[in-house]
């Protein structure tokens, strides 16, 4: 394979990265090395496989980004470990047995197989987002397995396949999963993965270059198309009008899409009635977010890629503490980690408690809490707290719930299966009724706009006094 020489790029990306982000965050975090290149990709050397999954998730954009400006290329890189900051005898600790009588599983499967391709990496898939890194619990468990079925037939069966939830929850990482497992045994199978704004952009920017038909042609004839947050169509008409025919095209060819969204297809707003359904077609599916015991196992499987242990009581107390979503345990987790590596000090259950107390302080979304908008509904409607999370089906209680869940829905990132259980547990459709039934109130009653509108002013101005 023929090197490259791509070594005056890196220096000038680095130095304009330092002045960018300053001395001490530039410390902390690049401690790394060019290694090598081939045409496209740059070999990046760092010291540890904490350092490298932490460079992937929040820098490797932003350099890339650089390095095309700089060289006029798009160059990939590729993070290697070079040396290890720790080590450690055994990287698979037994502390978390004791834990938990019966930890949820990861993905039950055989090692890959020898036939397995050695098709290096594609260029807009991660490595780490593989099946044999998910968790799989009760949360996800049916998706997991539509997934890995969908991986080994693509095309198939499951055509297309919706994964739909909450942030942090693992859409993305379930859907390029099934891109890599494709892309490692299938030779000629051409995979794009793509989110749904960086579709967008390409199709403006065919549409302005003349070359419609190069953008048609791309994307019509792949055999396994994966669009992240679908979500962002909403209002795009054009756009919307491009993807029909694209689906129409990959669906007759039988060819395998996926799909990622914020919520069920069904809640999304000014969405072509054709589009919307030809993603309900398929297999749709939800995540939820992960209960206690299939936290614990995410953070195992978390600090066994680290080759890091963490006490067992550290790591109970972050997975009681934060039950958001999957990108928060790991947050706190690397946070602890870093500290650790930085300071050169053994982790503790103090040491933990010291250094995530501002991380379990914060409330979710932001300072705008579900208990904050419910309390405020009350007040206004003069109902109890308590009526609004109860069962309870009388008018007078009835629409200030429709109406707290539907302020939640609004100014919330919380799926309507989080809203569901924030309730008093009920279902997601439940959720989706009730802003449907607001949304034709607000058509018949121009009084309700404005009494929403104060709503949402008090809760805001609650949540920043928190």
């Amino acid at each position: 394979m023929t090197n490259w020489d791509y070594s005056a790029f890196w220096n000038e990306a680095m130095s304009q990265l330092k002045a960018k982000l300053g001395e001490h965050e530039f410390g902390l975090w690049f401690n790394i090395s060019y290694e090598s290149a081939t045409e496209g990709t740059i070999t990046v050397g760092v010291p540890s496989t904490f350092y490298r999954d932490q460079l992937v998730k929040n820098y490797q954009r932003v350099i890339e980004s650089m390095l095309l400006d700089l060289s006029g290329k798009r160059l990939t890189l590729d993070f290697v470990v070079v040396r290890r900051e720790v080590q450690l005898p055994d990287a698979v600790p037994d502390f978390m047995d004791e834990a938990t009588n019966s930890p949820p599983e990861t993905v039950r499967q055989a090692p890959p197989p020898r036939t397995e391709l050695d098709r290096g990496k594609h260029p807009q898939l991660r490595l780490d987002f593989v099946f044999e890194n998910f968790v799989i619990g009760e949360n996800n468990s049916f998706a997991a397995n539509a997934a890995l079925a969908i991986a080994s037939n693509p095309g198939t069966a499951y055509n297309p396949f919706l994964i739909y939830g909450g942030v942090g929850l693992g859409k993305t990482h379930l859907m390029q999963s099934i891109g890599n497992r494709v892309w490692r045994t299938k030779e000629t199978a051409r995979i794009i993965c793509i989110t749904a704004e960086e579709f967008t952009n390409e199709f403006i920017q065919s549409i302005h270059d003349k070359t419609a038909q190069a953008f048609k042609n791309k994307y019509r004839y792949v055999d396994v198309l994966l669009i992240d947050d679908i979500h962002f169509f909403q209002d795009k008409k054009g756009v919307q009008e491009e993807l029909f025919y694209t689906f129409n095209a990959l669906y007759d060819a039988g060819k395998q899409m996926v799909f990622t969204c914020d919520r069920p297809v069904s809640e999304l707003k000014n969405l072509n009635d054709r589009l919307r359904s030809r993603f309900e077609r398929g297999l749709n599916v939800d995540l939820q977010p992960p209960n206690f015991e299939t936290r614990m196992a995410i953070l195992r499987k978390k600090t066994e890629a680290w080759s890091f242990k963490v006490p067992v009581e550290a790591v109970e107390i972050i997975a009681k503490n934060i039950s958001s979503n999957v990108r928060d345990l790991e947050a706190a987790l690397g946070k602890l980690v870093a500290y650790a590596q930085l300071v050169g000090k053994e982790i503790t259950l103090d040491v933990a408690r010291q250094q995530l107390k501002d991380v379990f302080s914060q409330p979710r979304q932001g300072n705008v809490t579900v208990d904050t908008i419910i309390r405020t509904v009350s007040d206004q409607f003069k109902v109890s707290y308590n009526d609004l999370k109860g069962k309870k089906r009388t008018r007078n209680i009835a629409f200030p719930r429709q109406v707290a869940m539907y302020i939640a829905r609004e100014i919330t990132e919380f799926s309507t299966t989080e809203l569901g259980l924030e309730f008093g547990g009920r279902d997601h459709t439940t959720v989706m009724h009730a802003c449907q039934k607001v949304d034709e109130k607000l058509k018949l009653d121009p009084s309700l706009e404005a009494t929403i509108q104060k709503l949402i002013g008090a809760v805001k101005e609650l949540s920043t006094r928190s």
